[in-house]
């Protein structure tokens, strides 16, 4: 199991994250291809950026 993204998962949660941020967060880090270009949102598109760098610094910029 992979705690790194298991925890990050949570931690987002627990910080109310943006859901399309978490979304694309979670694509980047497993490595998915990107969503259509219409269904890509701002959020979604800085989640996967940073999923794909497995970074967890950003996500108080993305709490509601």
């Amino acid at each position: 199991m992979n705690t790194e993204y298991y925890d990050a998962c949570t931690k987002m949660e627990e910080m109310g994250v943006d859901a399309e941020y978490v979304q694309g967060w979670q694509g980047g880090y497993v490595n998915n291809p990107e969503r259509e270009e219409q269904r890509v949102t701002e959020a979604y598109s800085a989640g996967f950026e940073d999923g794909q760098e497995k970074t967890t610094e950003n996500f108080g910029n993305w709490t509601k």
